[in-house]
């Protein structure tokens, strides 16, 4: 993964599900006291759209966001600049620089943990950060974004849901590839008891935006369909490509250059646990 290529992407994406994780972040503070939260840690942070947020929502701490990826943390020194001293970033690769990371009362870890080969050994290690009573927020799973109608007019219905299978026969195997990968039933209310923590509870956060969108929105969907047809075009059939290639052609009218019905509907599901006190 070109995790510096993919800044923008990652940047712009996570600045549109604000409004999701400002929900997520809300929860959070109904399980843990903002009072009670002297230091967070922002797992796997790219470009610091969430670190931000984190602070936002727990006034009285420091946020440390951790990514083992320079250019994504200059990014989020940028972006979080106006937090001062509140804001600090460390590079680290996971699992391995975990035990450095210091205790927190807040561990967020949005979307990273499945980017370890070992899940479970992951989980552990950041369990050992927590500090007594602290949570563990953990974001994996929920629903895939759906940008268009099944039938957009032309090529075979149910495209995304044909992208969805692709990307999911991609995920697989990049699971598969990690170093020190193992199969683990993903079950993560279970994973999080077998790593030493309590189970608090489970939500799932809507974004739903629907047409017609905001140049924003609409220049993400272009951005993220420009990268679906790079990465999984090749697990497609010829007619699912041609229709990407349409779907991405400025002069096309039916494309998602000017499609009035372009939306973006998603949900992200976020676990917590906690250490004992």
């Amino acid at each position: 993964m070109d995790w510096t290529a993919m800044l923008p992407l990652l940047e712009r994406g996570a600045e549109l599900r604000t409004p999701l994780y400002r929900s997520a972040a809300a929860w959070l503070t109904e399980l843990l006291p903002v009072g009670a939260a002297r230091r967070v840690l922002d797992i796997g942070s790219g470009p610091g759209v969430l670190a931000g947020l984190l602070a936002e929502a727990f006034p009285y701490a420091d946020v440390v966001a951790v990514d083992g990826t320079p250019e994504l943390l200059e990014r989020a020194r940028e972006r979080n600049a106006p937090l001062g001293g509140r804001f600090t970033t460390r590079l680290a690769e996971l699992p391995a620089g975990v035990d450095e990371l210091g205790e927190a009362d807040l561990v967020w870890a949005g979307e990273s943990v499945h980017h370890i080969g070992d899940q479970l050994g992951a989980l552990e290690g950041l369990a050992r950060r927590l500090r007594p009573g602290g949570l563990l927020a953990l974001v994996e799973g929920g629903l895939p974004a759906r940008h268009l109608p099944r039938d957009i007019g032309f090529g075979r219905p149910g495209l995304e849901a044909r992208v969805e299978a692709a990307h999911a026969d991609w995920f697989g195997e990049m699971r598969a590839a990690l170093p020190g990968a193992r199969e683990v039933t993903e079950d993560w209310a279970a994973l999080l008891s077998s790593a030493g923590l309590v189970p608090s509870g489970t939500r799932t956060f809507l974004l739903d935006v629907p047409a017609p969108v905001p140049a924003a929105v609409r220049e993400h969907v272009l951005a993220t369909y420009a990268r679906t047809r790079e990465g999984v075009a090749e697990r497609l059939t010829d007619e699912d490509r041609a229709t990407l290639d349409r779907l991405l052609d400025p002069d096309d009218q039916a494309s998602l250059h000017h499609r009035p019905d372009v939306h973006l509907l998603m949900a992200r599901t976020v676990h917590t646990a906690r250490r004992a006190a």
